[in-house]
């Protein structure tokens, strides 16, 4: 959710760790991946897919134990597609329009002018701020610990936000990520069926779908069956590493607040693409898309990626999901149209190396490709997260 999600068309510039040839026949290369990430720095990984449950490191940096392939971790920003979702089964049944301003459902809760569209928050070209004024949120890795237990209200976010904050850019004219717009989409939730969004996600997706480690748990701070603990260096050393695990995320209830986990993350992608939630229209609309830097595509709450065009395989293949990031907690959840699915978790998001940065990324591309990979690394900065 703040910043280190790297740029896909990096991970073409990665250098897997040496494995003798023999035993790398016999390892399956999203396992390689995953050890060469851990051995960069990442305290520990899952990726599970349809034909493949795999862990690497650690669940807990202060005891023995793997991480867990079926346990749970905080999705960050995958959650938007959840919202998306119910946004759009909404449109299907005429109680939201796509292209009218999302004032007219919550009048009074912008401060700007500007009409801003439904479509527009969906996709990220309102304009809207991305998150809290700086002063209002962390600033130094110590307060990403202390500020764990902080409460908002569904509104909160949203008015600090943008109360403090001009539009980044006339509403439809441009695009830039906003957490701000995700969270006033899960207020429109909440006010157009009049229940916490919760209660609709659980009504509407997760048990029709028997989702049974997806919740949104606003408030309650303890992440249960966890698949790992999640890490930060969040002090200087000798200081080692921060637990981040326990927190309360309800400043990003509706952009990024989700637990789910891998099996979870990928049936619902399944029912997602397979027609199975939304009217054939409306998934074309979801997945229609504008340029959104890097490489990268953005539809209605849709990332797609061209692993070519990044750099990152040699065959055209397009894929599409999310990437999440949180304290602790990066995800990435993507599918093509064969019909493969990939959800990874490495846990250390913020403060990972650029290495390990990198390197967290190629389980998920190994999935689809053999990555391209140069002999020689190149050092690469992160980019702003998504």
């Amino acid at each position: 959710m703040r910043r280190s999600f790297v740029a896909i068309a990096c991970a073409a510039l990665l250098s897997v760790t040496a494995i003798p040839a023999a035993a790398a026949e016999k390892t399956d290369p999203r396992q390689r991946a995953m050890d060469a990430a851990v051995a960069a720095g990442v305290p520990g990984m899952v990726a599970v897919a349809d034909d493949f449950r795999g862990v690497s490191g650690v669940a807990n940096i202060d005891r023995p134990g793997k991480p867990n392939a079926a346990g749970r971790w905080r999705v960050a920003s995958v959650s938007k597609v959840f919202v998306a979702t119910l946004v759009l089964q909404l449109v299907a049944e005429n109680r939201v329009e796509l292209d009218e301003p999302v004032q007219r459902y919550l009048p009074g809760l912008l401060p700007y002018p500007e009409p801003v569209t439904v479509r527009q928050l969906l996709q990220h070209t309102s304009g809207l701020p991305r998150d809290l004024h700086p002063e209002d949120t962390w600033a130094t890795g110590p307060e990403i610990d202390t500020e764990r237990f902080e409460h908002f209200g569904s509104e909160d976010q949203i008015r600090l936000s943008t109360s403090k904050q001009p539009l980044q850019f006339k509403p439809g004219t441009s695009w830039a990520y906003s957490n701000t717009g995700y969270n006033v989409l899960g207020l429109l939730v909440e006010k157009t069926t009049r229940k916490p969004l919760e209660q609709v996600l659980t009504e509407r997706l997760t048990r029709p779908l028997h989702l049974r480690d997806t919740s949104l748990p606003r408030d309650f701070p303890f992440l249960l069956r966890p698949a790992a603990h999640g890490y930060e260096q969040l002090y200087e050393a000798p200081r080692g590493l921060t637990d981040v695990t326990t927190y309360n995320y309800s400043r990003y209830f509706g952009a990024g607040g989700m637990v789910s986990s891998g099996k979870d993350l990928n049936r619902f992608f399944e029912a997602l693409f397979g027609g199975r939630l939304l009217p054939a229209d409306l998934l074309t609309q979801m997945k229609t898309t504008v340029p959104a830097g890097g490489g990268m595509e953005y539809g209605l709450g849709l990332m797609k990626l061209n692993l070519k065009t990044a750099g990152a395989c040699a065959e055209d293949i397009s894929i599409w999901g999310h990437g999440g990031d949180l304290p602790g907690f990066n995800t990435l959840s993507f599918h093509d149209d064969s019909g493969k699915n990939i959800s990874t978790l490495a846990t250390v998001d913020l403060t990972a190396s650029p290495d390990a940065a990198l390197k967290r990324q190629l389980p998920m591309i190994s999935e689809f490709c053999a990555p391209v990979v140069p002999a020689r690394a190149a050092a690469q900065a992160p980019v702003p997260s998504l």
